[in-house]
């Protein structure tokens, strides 16, 4: 008497083969997905319009934890994408700036704003003795 294997044991492998790979290929595709998703979405993108302007030499800034305070062409105050009131714009920077002293400040101007809303802002910045600050300016794309 011969005995003859069933070749059930080999289908049962393949297919718990087939099951993983699409299981897999689901979660890196929804993986994939929700990752552009939060990237790009509109929150995490700025609202506040601000046309900076050219220079030849803009770099991109470096370094520890920055504020970013943005002043529109209305002359309205931003930290990180929140209006302020300029009255409480130096306050607001010594709460953000209490806890860690290294922290910078990135001025994001838009550049038909009046310059002394720059100077309001350079003022309170001085006052409170932040030594790092940048200002953002767009990359020009025409050498002189």
């Amino acid at each position: 008497m011969i005995k003859i294997k069933s070749s059930k044991g080999y289908l049962v492998a393949l297919e718990s083969v087939a099951m993983t790979d699409i299981v897999l290929n689901m979660f890196i595709f929804f993986f994939i997905s929700f990752s552009l998703l939060y990237t790009f979405s509109a929150a995490r993108m700025s609202r506040i319009e601000v046309r900076l302007p050219k220079a030849s030499s803009a770099v991109m800034p470096e370094g520890s934890e920055k504020i970013i305070l943005a002043i529109n062409r209305h002359g309205e105050y931003f930290i990180d994408d929140t209006k302020i009131d300029g009255r409480r714009l130096k306050s607001l920077l010594k709460s953000r700036t209490e806890d860690n002293p290294d922290t910078g400040v990135m001025l994001k101007v838009d550049s038909s704003s009046r310059f002394s809303s720059v100077v309001t802002a350079l003022d309170a910045i001085n006052e409170l003795g932040i030594q790092k600050v940048s200002v953002a300016a767009m990359k020009d794309a025409q050498k002189r």
